[in-house]
């Protein structure tokens, strides 16, 4: 099966011999495991806000990173803003991303977020066009997407699945806003979060949720009768709207 081509990603190579260093005193995964295997993770801000997120794959020399193009630019002048003396390149590249289902090609990596989102592949040869509903897939699997669900500086990852979909590890070692995202993981029960509900007609993006005439969270991405959205669980109920529009969560237990 050929692949089809993600129009919104860019690429970043990473070289130079403090690479390994580098990275994985920043992000919020073990890049090691980048060797064999796609890696998901984010770069936090030091008060362990979200700011970007993408995959780390290997490469000769370096890795590459695959990130949302509107995210590129930015990541490359935060990543430029901790590099100081360390030996370690940054620039952008024409490569290309492709994903698929069914059966993973030769050269492609599985994604890690979920088997669900079948597997990426970087340049290459032979395209088809889109023809899967990737929204689908990930309202049905409460998977956030850079800039809708995944927004800078708001949103944290333990809300937004991060340690579900393999975005997180807590035995690698300190990172950029470890200290915030150890501490929700270890000492508090979260209290708000991204979660799949069910919604009996459209509304537009960022509509507010309410719960016997009180906020309870915002709807994000919707298909198939179904929405991403980020509830405060203390006031679900069976009452909840968005404008016009039932929503219902069946609490997982």
């Amino acid at each position: 099966m050929y692949p089809e081509i993600i129009t919104n990603r860019s690429i970043l190579k990473i070289s130079g011999n403090d690479t390994d260093s580098f990275l994985q005193s920043l992000v919020t995964n073990d890049i090691s495991h980048a060797k064999d295997d796609l890696v998901y993770a984010a770069l936090l801000s030091p008060k362990g806000k979200y700011l970007f997120d993408f995959f780390i794959s290997s490469y000769p020399g370096g890795y590459l990173i695959d990130v949302s193009s509107d995210q590129a630019y930015k990541l490359i002048q935060r990543l430029n803003l901790y590099k100081l003396r360390a030996d370690v390149n940054i620039e952008e590249t024409n490569i290309k991303v492709g994903r698929g289902l069914e059966l993973i090609p030769e050269n492609a990596l599985q994604d890690p977020r979920s088997h669900m989102l079948g597997w990426r592949v970087y340049d290459p040869i032979k395209t088809q066009s889109a023809t899967i509903d990737w929204d689908k897939i990930r309202v049905e699997n409460c998977i956030p997407e850079t800039g809708i669900e995944l927004i800078a500086d708001e949103t944290y990852i333990l809300e937004a699945n991060f340690e579900i979909l393999s975005g997180v590890d807590f035995r690698k070692g300190c990172y950029v806003g470890q200290e915030v995202t150890a501490r929700m993981k270890h000492k508090t029960e979260l209290k708000k979060g991204f979660v799949t509900v069910e919604i009996s007609e459209v509304v537009p993006v960022g509509t507010t949720i309410m719960s016997n005439q009180k906020v309870a969270g915002m709807v994000f991405t919707q298909s198939k009768g179904k929405a991403i959205a980020y509830l405060r669980f203390d006031r679900v109920s069976n009452n909840m709207k968005a404008n016009t529009a039932d929503i219902m969560y069946h609490v997982q237990v």
